[in-house]
């Protein structure tokens, strides 16, 4: 078979299927992290972000390959999450350029496009590392010039792509001295060869093993359909509900009961049809699920009873539902006709992060918003965005607190209209320091950075756990046990998290230290922070402790030294 030209359909099923295999192996992709720490979630950063990319897509209705490149991209860029999220964006952001006002592509086209598509990504990396998703991209890329040159057919160009990615993937530990160390081969590049491999899937006529069928939607995305569908509770009065319970119902198959009564899911559609409207049936070879509106729900339990034994029911009286709808609606309506546009303030700061205390740190310096996320939960563009329309000032400032999430909040900066900078702190004590440092009368290039240098005056500390036994920079690491990491660098490891705070701040202290801050997360508790705080006071008696209840996941401590 050969395919010399890829029009609008084919090709927006191919960026659906390279999603759905992305999906498919993200966890995979998840365990390439390169520490032993939670450490980026590569995959479902990629997942998240592809994920947005697709939406766009099935929402665009064109079958000109240009418009839905640029939708794609578009949702991409909007829902960037970590540097691996963000690197993707831009490599079909560039790709989406180079097929702007192509209704069909060929294989010369699609070459071109993997390449400008590189050419993009790296210039949106302040600091290209080799032996990453770039290198993968970059290497393919050039296979596919190479092969366009001398075939025309877009199933070879697309074979000779994958093969490519693949060997590009399998030499990044030679470039990249950490991950040869470690044992893995790079993350970001095992997601973007998955995709590839979807595209090539959709080419063949194939399809990848195991593929997530995003576009079969699950029981719970039915019934919202239904419920937009059939409801339309904004548009109708209460009493002109004519079936008041919407009824879900599971049941597990019981061989004896199926063999005194033969389930057929199209005999069993048809009789619970009489009992209301807004009727799903869904079962396979264990389960039978039901979702309907109808007047009396017992007797659709006992219909479906008669094939197995009950796992769960739902019953929720759609009358009370929609009057409390109605109430509510009505009360924010009169709360929109009372409110007036609220008045732009000169600054607004925003920044991440994760846990209630940090968070209660960040505002009560004087932080406008506070997004969620952090190490495992990066916040897309999108979130930035959104926290930037919703600041409503003249000038923003964007405090990342994270190197993963550092290109997510410089892509939101690059899109917004208004006065928006990066302040690339990453890390909670750094974002602290630099807030610190604000000045609400300085200009917005002067607040920059000033905030900029007083990240270089903070130190930062982490205590947290491994999660697989690992040898690192001549470091032995058992599963299970504490780390002390510094700036990257894991300086002490231990079974006792005390005793790894200890040695951690051991290794941050010098002649020059001042202060020394301690914040707690979620898994130490008060009298735990109070007896290292006891320590530290006892053997550095020059240097002032404070400590903090920062409510953080992942991190038993976080320890700034300034």
């Amino acid at each position: 078979m050969t395919i010399k030209i890829i029009e609008g359909e084919k090709f927006a099923h191919m960026l659906i299927e390279g999603a759905n295999n992305l999906s498919n192996n993200s966890k995979t992709i998840d365990a390439l992290n390169v520490f032993p720490v939670p450490d980026g979630d590569t995959g479902t950063n990629m997942n998240l972000t592809i994920t947005s990319g697709v939406k766009e897509v099935k929402g665009n209705k064109t079958e000109h390959v240009g418009q839905i490149a640029s939708a794609f991209a578009k949702g991409l860029l909007m829902g960037a999450r970590g540097n691996s999220g963000v690197i993707l964006s831009q490599l079909f952001r560039g790709f989406s350029k180079s097929v702007e006002g192509k209704e069909t592509i060929t294989a010369k086209d699609l070459s071109s496009a993997f390449e400008f598509g590189v050419d993009m990504a790296y210039k949106a990396v302040m600091k290209p590392v080799e032996g990453t998703i770039l290198t993968v991209a970059k290497d393919s890329a050039k296979k596919a010039i190479e092969f366009s040159k001398k075939n025309d057919d877009t199933i070879q160009l697309m074979e000779a792509v994958v093969a490519e990615s693949k060997a590009s993937l399998k030499r990044t530990p030679d470039l990249l001295p950490v991950l040869k160390e470690v044992g893995v081969v790079d993350s970001g590049g095992q997601g973007l060869v998955t995709i590839y491999e979807g595209f090539l899937a959709v080419l063949k006529g194939e399809k990848v093993v195991d593929l997530v069928q995003h576009d079969s939607p699950s029981m719970n995305e039915l019934v919202q359909i239904e419920h937009h569908q059939a409801s339309a509770q904004s548009h109708m009065s209460t009493e002109d509900i004519e079936f008041g319970y919407c009824t879900e119902v599971m049941v597990k198959f019981e061989s004896d009961k199926v063999k005194e009564n033969p389930f057929s899911e199209d005999d069993f559609r048809n009789t619970l049809n009489n009992f209301g409207d807004s009727l799903l049936v869904v079962s396979d070879e264990d389960l039978l699920k039901v979702h309907i509106h109808a007047e009396y729900p017992g007797d659709v339990i006992t219909e479906a009873q008669k094939f197995g034994s009950l796992v769960n029911v739902k019953i929720e009286n759609m009358r009370e539902q929609h009057s409390s709808i109605l109430e509510q609606e009505n009360a924010e309506n009169a709360l929109m006709m009372e409110s007036k546009p609220a008045e732009k303030t000169e600054y607004a700061i925003i920044t991440v992060a994760m846990g209630e205390g940090i968070a209660d740190l960040f505002t009560g310096l004087g932080a406008k918003k506070v997004i969620a996320g952090g190490q495992t939960m990066n916040p897309a563009t999108e979130d930035f965005v959104k926290a930037i329309d919703e600041a409503n000032a003249e000038k923003i400032i964007l405090l990342p607190n994270n190197s993963n999430i550092v290109m997510a909040a410089e892509q939101a900066a690059s899109v917004s209209d208004g006065e928006v900078v990066v302040v690339p702190s990453k890390s909670v004590p750094q974002g602290l320091a630099a807030l610190l440092s604000f000045n609400p009368s300085g200009t917005l290039s002067e607040n920059k950075n000033e905030m900029i240098d007083s990240l270089s005056r903070v130190k930062t500390g982490e205590v947290t756990y491994a999660v697989r036994d690992t040898s690192l920079n001549g470091v032995e690491i058992k599963k299970g046990d504490f780390m002390g990491i510094v700036e990257k660098d894991i300086v002490s490891t231990k079974p006792d998290v005390q005793e790894v705070a200890k040695e951690l701040v051991q290794k941050m202290l010098d002649e020059d230290s001042e202060i020394i801050t301690i914040i707690y997360g979620e898994d130490r508790s008060e009298e735990e922070a109070n007896v290292l705080v006891a320590y530290l006071e006892e053997n550095f008696e020059e240097v002032e402790v404070e400590v903090h209840n920062g409510n953080q996941p992942l991190y038993s401590y976080i320890i700034s030294v300034e």
